[in-house]
């Protein structure tokens, strides 16, 4: 065919081809958002405001820029919004941007490729980090934690911290986090906290092992690549510390270059405009110590120096002056880090009891336990993930310093797994372990629990990963090397099914494919130490804490275990601590548990397990008894925990029961302060409180006050504390380290001298919210001195001062208190003898104070005077909630401006005006006011003069209140018409919940009143009736109401005579009602018959919970015959008979 002849429709073909082609690039070129839309972001960021007004004039000369645009540009507000409206402008005029990139070139060359590299380096750095991320997530262990994005604002490294083993912190801190921690997010973690202060550029996080601070950098690093935090900051740089231990000089140029390999990287880091992130994870890791006294500065980024300098000189801000820094490590190490060049402090938070309990429930219910052995399941069990999630943590709770360690995430997740396995192999031949050693056996070996024990497979672990972890340990090493693993003979990588798999862990470097090992958490690092201790102790002829060293012939365990305790308590700080943990296992594979587990495998016979038993005991004890005249150490206390953990509880039983019944007086002496230090930890009896009174002198303080500053409340009353014990205290108090929330010092007989050093303390401390000194002696001179301290203090908020005769010299000192204090909410200032003028200075500060919320002054001399001064405070203060003037001999006159005061006050719940001189006058008065008080809940007007006038009064004003839900009219002389008009408010009031008419003339007629409202009102849940001269008429009618009633949870009628008739009628309507819980019958002469009627009824109501039939004539022999009939039909029931 001709070249140039075609087929008809051939022409048409190409057309329609050639038309398509040009339609896709016009297409291609709408879609490409060009140079300007694709860098505005980093336009906005880089381009200061004098180069921004440059560009301005420069694109206006270009005209790309009309005059009212660049006017436009100039009045808008941020400089991220010009930078925008320029970019729109300059869209239109010159889309690809080639005029400012010409001059941005020309002009601005840094910014130019700043711009232009940017985004090139960044991306793929971030698509990197990203891949490893999810390498990590499919390698690593899930072990417990929170979101891992929260951590705790502190303010510096504690010296308990500095000093201690991890888990002895977690001990003494009894698993809760630092007392001033504030949560603090990822997303502030680098960020100025108020409008006036600076980023820090240097912040350090501090935790202990396993707390999860590795995980913390990935979360970080993760939601810094997806943007959800610092969308500003180009680099975050993560540096595994373990790593930089392989080198032992880097320039930080080549560090650089390890982390992000990319061309123009150095156009990132050196630029002032670019904010990066340079993150030391583990800084414990580095072979080297840090040393930042004596590293020679350098600000030379190319020349190479040791590491550990190269770190120094990054912190001191001589190399890398621009970067910020992120370093983590664990707390000792971290506190090496010079507090100058530190400029925030933060701390992995422990799990908290819901945490736990939480990731008992997701660790179970997904099957995370990869340690479980499929063979060990068996088709008869029957447990299900909810029943065996709630037996780990019934038991857990049971098991104190168990639930303790759980604070730790890994030690969590060890606890756990080993705990769940067991509960699903569901025998009862292997009991649930008790101590942390049997824990770690199980954890390491679970075929320990099965049925064929592992007898040859213990030797080669323990000649390869039990020696690696002993003298790693000592050299504290905690990351090994490929090299380092195969000079110990640890098979790398280790296969399956072993011990090495179940316990090591690997590695992964953030930069490059090079790895590194370490134990499970450093805690089963010491486990393996300690056994790999044990077993060559029964055959070593020499020092084993010398690998290779020469060293003097010790032979026989007595000679080995004393050497493990010699190095344990050694004094030298740098290991001081060290082998706490050590300890704690070597002594716990000791005990018996561990013995009948680990026994056979490890060839150890019963006599001689009990003989080295004996002899570790006797060396604990002589080590603990030793240093009795001493303050109590943490070492001394680790000696007994090693006790514990060697299951000799004995001793430790004896003094927990001390403890709890408070008959430690006289026997705080030779070892017992360290054990009641350790119980100070884990005791439950110490789990509120620490109940230290009636046992305490001055040398038994002195030795206890170390362990003493990490109790939260603290009760040491009757104690008879000198001067110089006070001088012990306000030194306790005064400690950076206070950990005490509630002192209480009642009833020591502290004089003016003794509150001296108490008031020194409080000017600095920072920890106490609650002191009790009631019942001491501390007169008008020590208040005064009290009170310059707590003008200063702001942390203080509840203060008891009861029984110290500060009278109205006092009461005008804390009156100056309560016009400056700004945190005192509580002040108890009963019977102190304090007059009308006293008062009158407190109730002219209550019109200024804005805090205190509850005053008690009762049993002082106010009279009507007083009650008046503090009438008239109440008109302007609606902050106090809570007063009483019980004892104060109030009368009429008094009374009368208070109810005008609480006609108008919109604060005060709850009044006590018992045992003082009210009369009818009075009680009207008070009923005017309740008829239009909307805030008044409780008020007490037990003791007074009302009689039936005044009460009736008051019974009229409660037909409308509807506030009062507690109301005390108990010795008012009251009789049956009183009683009447009280029935007729029950049954229109739907507010009141208690009502209290004891000891009053009411009689049968007045109860059956009461009995008639009980059948309508559905708010009252308690009623007493106590001695009101109720007799059989009274009783059927409380009874028959009590059928009806479903409110009513609490009737108390002592001291009536009800008798057996009584007693019958009460039977018929418990065998009914279903809301009464508390009954007391006392003194009702109800007989012998009368009591088993009140039993028989029980047979068929199980909601009472309590019931009092003393003193009703049943004798000894009836009352067993009668509370057995009660609690084999209510087994729950309390019964007083």
């Amino acid at each position: 065919m001709d070249r140039h002849s075609h087929i008809p429709w051939q022409e048409y073909c190409y057309l329609d081809l050639k038309s398509n082609a040009q339609k896709q690039e016009n297409s291609k070129m709408m879609e490409d958002p060009g140079w300007l839309r694709r860098h505005q972001t980093l336009l906005q960021r880089f381009l200061s405001t004098s180069i921004l007004a440059n560009v301005v004039h420069h694109m206006r000369k270009a005209d790309l820029l009309s005059t009212q645009e660049a006017g436009h540009i100039q009045e808008i507000g941020s400089l991220k919004d010009k930078v925008q409206l320029l970019v729109e402008f300059l869209s239109v005029t010159d889309p690809h941007g080639t005029a400012l990139q010409a001059y941005l070139q020309g002009s601005h060359l840094t910014e130019f490729n700043l711009i232009t590299v940017h985004d090139s380096v960044v991306r793929p750095y971030k698509d990197a980090l990203l891949q490893r991320l999810k390498e990590d997530e499919n390698s690593s262990l899930q072990v417990a934690g929170n979101s891992s994005s929260t951590l705790l604002l502190i303010e510096c490294v504690s010296d308990l911290q500095q000093r201690e083993h991890d888990l002895v912190q977690v001990s003494v801190n009894r698993g809760a986090g630092p007392l001033h921690g504030r949560a603090l997010g990822l997303d502030k973690l680098i960020t100025p906290l108020t409008r006036v202060s600076k980023a820090p550029r240097v912040t350090l996080t501090i935790g202990v092992a396993g707390s999860g601070k590795s995980r913390t950098v990935r979360r970080f690093i993760q939601l810094w690549i997806a943007s959800q935090i610092y969308p500003d900051l180009s680099l975050a740089i993560p540096i595994a510390c373990w790593e930089l231990s392989s080198f032992d000089r880097l320039s930080v140029e080549r560090l650089l270059r390890l982390y992000v390999p990319y061309d123009n990287v150095d156009v990132i880091i050196f630029n002032e405009s670019c904010k990066v992130l340079l993150i030391l994870d583990g800084l414990e890791e580095f072979r080297q110590s840090l040393d930042f006294a004596d590293a020679p500065p350098t600000s030379d980024p190319r020349r190479e120096i040791p590491v550990s300098d190269l770190i120094a000189n990054i912190v001191r801000g001589n190399l890398l002056p621009g970067a910020t820094l992120w370093l983590l490590s664990r707390p000792g190490t971290g506190a090496k880090v010079p507090a100058g060049l530190v400029d925030r402090v933060t701390e992995a938070p422990p799990l908290s009891r819901t945490q736990i309990k939480d990731y008992i429930n997701h660790c179970i219910t997904n099957t995370l336990d990869v340690y479980s052995l499929s063979q060990e399941s068996s088709p008869s069990q029957t447990n299900t993930p909810k029943d065996v999630s709630s037996q780990v943590w019934s038991y857990l709770k049971s098991q104190k310093p168990l639930l303790i360690l759980s604070s730790v995430p890994a030690v969590c997740h060890i606890i756990i797994t080993t705990l769940s396995r067991l509960l699903k192999l569901e025998s009862d031949a292997t009991p649930l372990p008790r101590i942390l050693t049997e824990v770690y056996a199980h954890y390491c070996w679970p075929h320990l629990s099965g049925s064929e024990a592992p007898s040859g497979g213990f030797r080669k672990p323990l000649s390869t990963l039990g020696r690696l972890a002993f003298y790693s340990l000592l050299r504290r090493r905690y990351t090994f090397s490929e090299t380092e693993l195969r000079t110990y003979g640890v098979d790398v990588p280790p296969q399956g099914g072993t011990l090495g798999c179940r316990i090591l862990q690997r590695r992964q470097s953030w930069s490059s494919d090079s790895v590194a090992w370490q134990f499970t958490h450093t805690s089963v690092q010491e486990f393996m130490g300690a056994l790999f201790y044990y077993v060559s102790l029964r055959r070593g002829m020499f020092d084993l804490f010398s690998e290779s060293s020469v060293c003097w012939p010790r032979i026989g365990f007595h000679s080995h275990y004393r050497a493990a305790l010699q190095k344990t308590n050694q004094s030298d700080a740098a290991v001081q601590g060290n082998l706490d943990l050590f300890m704690r296992f070597l002594s716990g594979l000791l005990s018996p548990a561990a013995g009948t587990l680990l026994g056979v495998s490890l060839g150890v016979g019963h006599e001689e397990q009990l003989t080295q038993r004996t002899t570790a005991t006797t060396l604990l004890q002589n080590t603990v008894t030793g240093t009795a005249g001493d303050a109590v150490s943490m070492r001394s206390v680790t000696m007994v925990t090693c006790l514990a953990e060697l299951q000799q509880g004995e001793w430790l039983r004896s003094v927990e029961d001390d403890l709890i019944n408070c008959s430690l007086r006289g026997k705080l002496k030779g070892g017992v302060c360290a054990v009641l230090a350790y119980l100070l930890q884990v005791s439950d009896a110490c789990t509120e409180e620490t109940q230290l009174s009636n046992c305490l002198d001055s040398s038994s303080l002195k030795r206890l006050l170390p362990q003493l500053l990490y109790c939260s409340k603290l009760r040491m009353e009757n104690n008879e504390f000198k001067e110089g014990t006070m001088e012990l205290l306000g030194s306790l108090l005064s400690a950076k380290e206070c950990h005490i929330q509630m002192l209480s010092l009642a009833d020591n007989s502290i004089s003016s001298k003794g509150i001296k050093p108490l008031s020194r303390a409080l000017l600095v401390n920072r920890t106490l919210t609650t002191l009790d000194l009631r019942g001491n002696n501390i007169g008008a001179k020590g208040a005064k001195t009290l009170c310059e301290a707590l003008k200063m203090n702001q942390v203080l908020v509840s203060v008891n001062l009861q029984n110290n005769h500060i009278e109205d010299e006092g009461a005008r000192a804390l009156a100056e208190v309560l016009q400056s204090n700004r945190k005192l909410t509580t002040l108890n200032v009963q019977k102190n003898g304090i007059g009308p003028e006293g008062v009158k200075k407190v109730g002219e500060a209550l019109t200024k104070n804005q805090t205190l919320q509850d005053l008690n002054v009762s049993s002082n001399h106010l009279g009507d005077l007083g009650t008046v001064a503090l009438a008239q405070a109440l008109m302007g203060n609606h902050i106090l909630h809570r007063l009483s003037l019980q004892s104060n001999s109030v009368s009429d006159r008094g009374i009368k401006a208070l109810s005008h005061a609480l006609q108008s006050n919109r604060g005060l719940s709850c009044l006590n005006l018992r045992e003082n001189s009210i009369g009818v006058a009075g009680a009207k008065d008070i009923a005017k006011a309740l008829k239009v008080n909307t805030c008044l809940r409780e008020l007490d007007l037990t003791a007074n003069l009302l009689h039936d006038e005044g009460v009736t009064a008051i019974a009229e004003a409660m037909r409308v209140n509807r506030a009062i839900t507690s109301l005390h009219l108990q010795w008012n002389f009251i009789k049956a018409g009183a009683a009447k008009a009280l029935a007729k408010s029950l049954m229109s009031n739907t507010c009141i919940q208690l009502l209290d008419l004891q000891e009053n003339a009411l009689g049968d007629n007045g109860v059956i009143a009461l009995a008639c409202a009980l059948r309508s009102n559905s708010s009252l849940s308690v009623l007493y009736l106590q001695g009101v001269s109720a007799g059989k008429s009274g009783a059927v009618a409380l009874a028959d109401a009590l059928v009806v009633n479903e409110s009513l949870h609490t009737l108390d009628l002592r001291g009536n005579s009800i008798g057996m008739e009584g007693a019958k009628a009460f039977s018929s309507a418990l065998k009914n009602n279903r809301s009464l819980r508390s009954l007391n019958l006392q003194e009702n002469s109800l007989g012998m018959d009368g009591a088993i009627f009140i039993a028989t009824a029980l047979r068929g109501n199980h909601q009472l919970t309590y019931i009092n039939l003393q003193g009703n004539g049943i004798g000894e022999s009836g009352a067993k015959v009668v509370s057995d009939a009660i609690k084999a039909g209510a087994p729950d029931c309390v019964v007083d008979i």
